[in-house]
């Protein structure tokens, strides 16, 4: 009979990835693939799935399971670094590749303690599984901290039927990572996650995405009906994962691939400067362009500063759970979208009426559509009045140090 190590090593097989080369290269052939074709994507709302197929060909989709599954055991940091490269070559690319790797993030983090998430890592990697989130839900929308659907439990099995209004790309993706009740007696905030694979669920779509940006994140509306083991329940209760797994990650990668928005449309504004330059005059936009650099560099600043934050604290329940680090990881999110339209914007108004423009090689309308999904995606009104009732009940530190 196998033990353990010999199981995880049947299981595993580092040898499909690729030899030791750098993330970034990897992820700049992947990021070329999507700047291809990120034009087509928006304009026909659809799936960006030749630089999806680039992601599993660079084998980066399992970059963050651990080595002794077949993965690369990369920090919240590498994945931060893609996520800002695709954000610079296609928006919807950037925020389906972020959106896969938080619940991959989940998974790494919560799920080593049972035996059929270690193999499910074990596929992620060898299948370069892209996984789907579903927590938001019917009348309760985006508070991802409650939940109407229970898990039932009929046969040795789990039964779940959840009005989703919101899957991103889930019709695209191989399986779905979602949050449920914990059964029909429970607290709509008792809540479990589930890791549901393809085979397990049948979707039915009840809403279209016929939207301003972010048209290539296909993120309709679906009733999903699931018959799936009660092993797929992750280990963890949802609310442990939310808050040291889920919640940072997300807007860390989120607010990466918004900065690599950012980054691309200054890039762009810098590209109108040096052809006005050789013209012999600059435009009347300079200033614009150097707050757009000033507010990007503020923003990479941002992320890097609350980035090392949470990896100094990881493995730590009682940093992670602190208030104050809740508070300044929620902000983050606040504040980086906010930045990041900001950024936009002003390299919007350095180009003028060439970046306004749709037909030119300095169009910035894309990026500005695109990145303003950031405020509204977990609305920052709802963020911030949730905070406003925490910091109300935990009161003023009493030394400047606490």
């Amino acid at each position: 009979m196998l033990n353990a190590a010999e199981t995880i090593a049947q299981i595993a097989t580092p040898a499909e990835i690729p030899a030791p080369e750098s993330f970034a290269a990897r992820a700049g052939r992947a990021a070329a693939v999507a700047a291809e074709f990120a034009e087509a994507v928006d304009r026909d709302a659809r799936f960006p799935q030749e630089a999806i197929d680039a992601l599993k060909q660079e084998c980066l989709l399992g970059m963050m399971v651990p080595a002794a599954l077949g993965g690369e055991q990369a920090t919240t940091g590498d994945v931060v670094d893609v996520c800002y490269a695709l954000g610079r070559a296609c928006s919807s690319t950037g925020m389906i590749f972020a959106m896969h790797q938080v619940k991959a993030a989940c998974v790494v983090d919560h799920g080593m303690d049972s035996s059929w998430h270690r193999d499910f890592m074990a596929r992620m990697v060898r299948d370069q599984l892209l996984l789907a989130s579903s927590t938001t839900e019917g009348k309760g929308g985006g508070n991802v901290r409650a939940s109407e659907a229970p898990v039932e439990h009929a046969d040795g099995r789990i039964v779940l039927v959840r009005d989703a209004s919101v899957i991103s790309y889930g019709a695209q993706a191989d399986a779905v990572v979602t949050t449920a009740r914990r059964n029909a007696q429970a607290d709509a905030s008792d809540q479990v996650l589930l890791v549901l694979e393809k085979k397990n669920y049948v979707l039915e779509k009840t809403g279209g995405w016929d939207t301003l940006g972010m048209r290539g994140t296909c993120s309709a509306g679906f009733s999903l009906k699931a018959v799936a083991g009660p092993a797929q329940i992750m280990p963890v209760t949802y609310g442990v994962i939310h808050s040291q797994s889920m919640v940072p990650s997300a807007h860390l990668m989120w607010s990466a691939t918004w900065a690599g928005i950012a980054a691309g449309a200054v890039e762009r504004a810098r590209k109108f400067m040096r052809k006005a330059q050789r013209g012999g005059a600059l435009p009347p936009g300079v200033p614009h362009f150097v707050e757009a650099q000033a507010n990007l560099r503020a923003l990479r600043a941002l992320i890097a500063a609350m980035l090392t934050r949470y990896e100094a604290s990881a493995g730590d329940e009682k940093a992670l759970g602190a208030i104050d680090f809740q508070t300044a990881i929620n902000l983050l999110k606040v504040d980086a979208s906010e930045l990041a339209v900001k950024t936009v914007m002003n390299a919007m108004r350095a180009t003028g009426l060439s970046g306004y423009r749709n037909d030119g090689d300095v169009s910035i309308g894309r990026s500005l559509r695109d990145v303003l999904s950031s405020p509204i995606m977990i609305n920052n009104d709802r963020i911030l009045s949730s905070l406003t009732t925490s910091t109300i009940l935990s009161g003023v530190p009493d030394t400047v140090r606490d």
